[in-house]
């Protein structure tokens, strides 16, 4: 018998007894080498350039979400003891839903064009050493780990909606740790009592008891301002931009002009063949690795993306939210020939980037109230959420420092806003 303690600075000691058959398969889970490389994955990608404290991994994420998942269970255990059936299906893919991130975690998705989930699914079901601790607590559970991360199938809703929903153990933990990470004190949530608030609804579905309603308020405000503050914010939407740039720009140029070693080679010229040892291979450590070789010898295009990233020479990032589409498409042809005026490619140094954002999203998975007589969505009862349902729109014009004074002038010449 064996017992394994991991002290999460936000959760307390998180304990593993392996006389019991779930935590077990979560400790040989832990120490397989898929999911040992996810110490080597940053949670919040480049925010590292912005929030100096932003260098947790993806490891300490996913233990943070299989405690949650954890005492979620165990409390809604108390109102269905069936959902006890569950448990090793719901443990496995709680720590198991980040191990298909690739570097950068969600940067890397955009750089290299894949999705996690679809990389977490076929791990399980291909790695035996992800796969053989699942189906050692019951056969098929690799198969039903894989279809909940890929597809939300489960065999309870319950089970599914602590996974994957508006209210998950994922958002749970990220949200805090992110908070905690970068130093912003709105991640505070009160995860005690939205824990205590979740109750099954009688469609199987969870929802939340009315005691609970002002702490699920609170954490879909403090999900807008992280949002808002930390995963939108301007520096980081720059530090995207760069990465993938740095990497369209190395497929363009191909393996005759950049150096890579076998492994970045088939991640940048023959994605559709990567296979599990070669997506394993990459992490953040061989991809900055790369980042460094190429600024010192890759051409110069590629090798100035690199050193504005490494040495954090960013470009500036100009809020044209306000503008209507077409002059957002004026204001960029203007710093596109700004930049060319003053001698910098313009394809590289310039850029617009665009997104409709909702603080939260009620047809997708929306929060009920429960009372155990009526069943209410939380934004018909609630004008706060209500109003975080409002898409609102975010446009940052990315340019060099060189044109800044000169750009913004012109803009604001242009502007006929009082």
């Amino acid at each position: 018998m064996a017992r394994r303690i991991y002290h999460d600075p936000l959760h307390g000691p998180i304990e593993l007894d392996s006389a019991r058959p779930e935590e077990a398969m979560a400790m040989a889970l832990i120490d397989a080498p898929p999911f040992q490389r996810l110490r080597r994955i940053r949670q919040l990608g480049p925010a590292f350039l912005t929030f100096h404290g932003a260098e947790s991994s993806r490891f300490t994420h996913s233990l943070g979400v299989l405690q949650l998942a954890r005492r979620a269970l165990t409390h809604l255990e108390r109102q269905l003891p069936d959902l006890a059936a569950h448990r090793g299906l719901l443990l496995g893919a709680a720590l198991l839903h980040d191990v298909g991130h690739g570097p950068l975690s969600h940067s890397g998705e955009a750089m290299f064009g894949l999705h996690h989930e679809a990389w977490s699914a076929r791990l399980i079901r291909e790695e035996a050493s992800l796969r053989d601790p699942l189906e050692a607590v019951a056969p098929g559970t690799a198969g039903a780990v894989a279809a909940l991360l890929e597809t939300g199938e489960a065999p309870h809703p319950a089970v599914g909606a602590l996974v994957s929903s508006q209210l998950d153990c994922d958002r749970l933990d990220y949200l805090r740790r992110d908070g905690y990470a970068t130093g912003m004190a709105y991640g505070q949530l009160d995860l005690d009592r939205l824990i205590a608030a979740l109750i099954v609804a009688p469609d199987g579905q969870l929802a939340i008891h009315p005691r609970g309603r002002t702490a699920a308020e609170h954490y879909l405000v403090l999900r807008s301002l992280m949002y808002g503050s930390v995963y939108n914010h301007r520096l980081n939407v720059v530090g995207n931009w760069l990465l993938e740039w740095i990497v369209r720009l190395a497929r363009r140029l191909g393996p005759g002009q950049v150096p890579a070693d076998a492994v970045m080679g088939r991640w940048l010229w023959e994605p559709d063949s990567l296979g599990p040892e070669s997506f394993l291979a990459n992490d953040d450590v061989r991809t900055g690795y790369h980042l460094l070789r190429w600024r010192e010898e890759a051409p110069p295009p590629l090798a100035d993306l690199c050193r504005r990233l490494i040495d954090r020479d960013l470009l500036q990032a100009t809020d044209v939210a306000s503008l209507p589409a077409g002059q957002r498409l004026e204001a960029l042809a203007l710093a596109q020939r700004l930049c060319q005026q003053a001698g910098l490619d313009p394809e590289l140094t310039c850029g617009l980037r665009e997104r409709r954002v909702t603080g939260y999203s009620p047809y997708v998975g929306g929060l009920r109230l429960w009372d155990g007589h009526r069943l209410q969505a939380l934004e018909q009862v609630s004008p706060l959420v209500d109003s975080l349902s409002r898409p609102r729109e975010l446009a940052w014009l990315l340019h060099p420092r060189p044109v800044s004074r000169e750009l913004r002038r012109q803009l604001a010449a242009a502007d006929p806003r009082p």
